[in-house]
């Protein structure tokens, strides 16, 4: 891939998760995090994963990041555009399933 299709995902994915990965990590070992998602026979969700996969991320060197994290962090940006859009009623609620769904891949949308 492109170095600056490198430098675009770069930029949304550091965009999209607006959490630290403290704060990231906090949530991801709480009870609500893993409550919430699709869960694959009955294990980790889809977000849970990719909320741990989103730390490991933000621990590698820019310049150690493979195609692979690339393709990864595009996910994650589609992801959170595509939430963002729904929500409803749910966005007033801080505890509602979709805000920590949102927490699991990195976007608090109470910070926006």
């Amino acid at each position: 891939m492109a170095d600056n299709d490198h430098a675009a995902t770069w930029t949304d994915f550091n965009e999209a998760v607006n959490m630290t990965p403290a704060a990231l990590k906090k949530h991801l070992d709480s009870e609500a995090s893993r409550a919430v998602g699709q869960k694959k026979d009955g294990g980790e969700s889809t977000g849970h994963e990719m909320g741990r996969r989103i730390l490991a991320i933000k621990d590698t060197k820019k310049a150690d990041l493979t195609d692979d994290d690339y393709a990864a962090m595009r996910k994650v940006v589609g992801y959170v555009h595509r939430h963002l859009k729904q929500g409803g009623e749910a966005r007033k609620d801080p505890d509602s399933p979709w805000r920590m769904s949102l927490m699991n891949w990195g976007h608090d949308p109470q910070k926006d």
